[in-house]
């Protein structure tokens, strides 16, 4: 058994800041069923931003908007547009984690402080990772209230559509920064290199990736980072620094215990997904084996399938949910696999490819 050398509970939320926290909350509330539980603005007594907080099983969002001109985070949402800025995670100790993060090497972003209400208070701290996002430590064991000071309990309720918990969240980083991150990761949080693909695993016959995916010590915790490969085309890495503007988040992996349900809900919702030929199911029993669904079912809901020494996995990807080519979001369910879908990195690869051509970006 190794040692966790930096204990985290779990990602406690992730926030985006965006241009218009009202709609995106709707977005999430009436497509992928998220109850609207918080709210924090004006009427609460913060003057310059807004906050509405999304829940689901274990996730936690949190969309974040300026509201008054000469906002901080203004620039950075017209460099980046509506974008992951921080994944947060719960910690014993937020003083502890933030000086020994520093310690390490971590850039502070803001030093440990108290938000304090009647309730209670809670211990947060914030340090930078890749590009604009960020990590906060937060732990509320001495608060009684809901999620933070100042927010006000809302209920608007969803329609969910059985996601249960963060499953993973994937960093593109530029060329020849995969490692630099994959260390930062390695020294300061004391995360461990679980998988690695190069470009023979991650490849078309036009591009590449190379990518390695990071855990926390108690393995709650998982970052794939990706950097682009040299290849014959822009691959979709190159894509996404070009029109986020640097490194981020590129998507979020939502864990379901019931694919076919979660998958069905949200394109009747009118969410949009990468499809891959029907050649591809054809495929399917020789290369996984027996599952338990229907492959006719999938292959209509464009799922894809593979399978570890542990299990199989179920995935699915959608196209990007903003203006740009950047953030989107996977849906996977584990049947005792803990991998990351290998078998389908060339269909989706692909998928990925014939959405660049139509945006002209290949």
């Amino acid at each position: 058994m190794t040692q966790d050398t930096f204990p985290i509970r779990k990602v406690d939320h992730i926030r985006h800041y965006v241009g218009n926290a009202r709609q995106s909350a709707f977005y999430y509330n009436n497509v992928f069923g998220f109850h609207i539980t918080g709210y924090h603005g004006l009427e609460t007594g913060l003057r310059h931003e807004v906050d509405y907080l999304l829940e689901q099983g274990d996730v936690k969002l949190l969309f974040t908007a300026p509201i008054r001109p000469g906002h901080a985070m203004s620039e950075m949402i017209a460099q980046h547009g509506d974008f992951v800025q921080d994944i947060a995670f719960e910690v014993d100790d937020v003083d502890w984690a933030y000086s020994e993060a520093v310690k390490r090497g971590a850039v502070g972003a803001r030093e440990p402080y108290s938000l304090e209400s009647d309730e209670g208070y809670v211990r947060i701290a914030s340090i930078h990772t890749y590009g604009d996002t960020l990590h906060t430590f937060i732990n509320r064991d001495n608060f009684r209230g809901h999620f933070m000071p100042g927010f006000k309990k809302t209920m608007t309720a969803g329609d969910p559509i059985g996601i249960q918990e963060i499953d993973h969240c994937v960093g593109n980083v530029e060329i020849g920064k995969m490692n630099y991150w994959v260390n930062w990761y390695e020294q300061v949080l004391g995360f461990k290199n679980l998988i690695s693909f190069d470009d023979n695993d991650i490849s078309t016959e036009y591009t590449a990736l190379m990518s390695k995916v990071m855990a926390s010590g108690n393995g709650r915790v998982k970052f794939p980072i990706n950097e682009p490969a040299e290849g014959k085309k822009k691959s979709q890495i190159d894509e996404y620094l070009e029109f986020f503007g640097g490194s981020g988040v590129q998507h979020v992996a939502l864990r379901t215990d019931d694919i076919v349900h979660t998958v069905s809900r949200l394109r009747a919702r009118g969410m949009e997904f990468l499809s891959v030929p029907r050649s591809y199911y054809d495929m399917l029993p020789q290369r996984v084996g027996a599952i338990d669904e229907d492959i006719d079912v999938l292959a209509e809901l464009g799922i894809l399938v593979d399978r570890d020494d542990e299990g199989y996995l179920l995935q699915i990807f959608t196209k990007p949910i903003t203006d740009r080519p950047t953030l989107f979001y996977e849906i996977i369910h584990r049947k005792g696999a803990t991998s990351f879908g290998k078998g389908n990195f060339k269909a989706l690869f692909e998928a990925i490819e014939r959405e660049q051509a139509v945006r002209g970006t290949l």
